[in-house]
């Protein structure tokens, strides 16, 4: 199958391996050369183009692998470019508004589905993409009722082609809801932590608890703005919720409260214990 993956960072650069390793025809774009030039090298890609419009009509799906704001700008540059039957898919990491303008925007002939691939790393760039960060990661589709069960089918497909472990079917809002606490949460916590230390010897002191929780901080600061304030209502909700849970520790504290502080270590402990199953 011709797919054209718009955006060769990481995401893209690691989605494009991996579907060329299974056979597809991936053409790769990126407005940065030095990026197609490196995919080219590497065996990343097939062929890589500058301009979005040369690989629209060859494609049966477009996966763009860029910021949600830059995808709607290309989209409504190109509009005319998509061929009938495409399916349109990204990989951004919110989802109620993006799909909404999507599938407004494109033409009825052109299928928008949203996926979220529950991967990545701190580093950014084509040089630290590898496909098997997907292996074992989770995959979520976010259909809408314009949706046809082929595309569907289809995107679940490259999905399990990819390696992923779950795949998960949520509406757009759903998405958010959920992506708001299990990823925007976190980093905003690692980010506020690393944030908040004034003690400049701190590093010299630091241990596995302190760097696995911190190793998110090291943020795109461009990318994960746009997404805290696409989502900035869920997000609040859930910071709110966290200044909650992390009073109730500081009450404690104050009153030499000991009876709470273990309730709350031990439901911590036997909530995080589910995950290993």
């Amino acid at each position: 199958m011709k797919i054209a993956v718009v955006g060769l960072g990481l995401i893209g650069a690691s989605v494009s391996k991996g579907l060329l390793d299974n056979g597809h025809e991936v053409y790769g774009v990126d407005i940065d050369q030095d990026a197609i030039n490196y995919c080219e090298k590497n065996k990343l890609i097939s062929k890589g183009f500058s301009d979005m419009g040369e690989v629209l009509e060859k494609c049966k799906i477009v996966l763009f692998s860029v910021y949600p704001k830059t995808m709607i700008s290309l989209t409504e540059k190109y509009i005319d470019k998509f061929k009938k039957g495409t399916i349109v898919t990204d990989v951004s990491g919110v989802k109620k508004e993006v799909v909404a303008k999507m599938q407004r925007l494109l033409p009825t002939d052109v299928e928008f589905v949203g996926v979220h691939p529950m991967a990545g790393r701190e580093k950014i760039g084509a040089e630290y993409s590898d496909p098997n960060i997907f292996k074992g990661a989770n995959y979520i589709i976010t259909p809408t009722e314009e949706n046809s069960p082929s595309a569907l089918k289809l995107l679940e497909d490259i999905g399990i082609e990819l390696g992923f472990k779950k795949i998960s079917y949520l509406t757009p809002e759903r998405h958010d809801e959920m992506i708001a606490f299990t990823s925007q949460l976190t980093h905003a916590i690692a980010v506020a932590l690393v944030n908040s230390d004034k003690d400049p010897d701190t590093y010299n002191f630091t241990g596995d608890s302190y760097r696995e929780l911190t190793r998110i901080a090291m943020i795109n600061g461009d990318l994960w703005s746009e997404l805290f304030l696409e989502n900035r209502e869920n997000l609040i909700d859930r910071i709110e919720e966290f200044q909650e849970r992390l009073d109730i520790i500081k009450e404690a504290l104050k009153n030499n409260d000991r009876k709470t502080l273990i309730t709350e270590f031990e439901k911590s402990t036997k909530k995080r214990l589910t995950l290993e199953k």
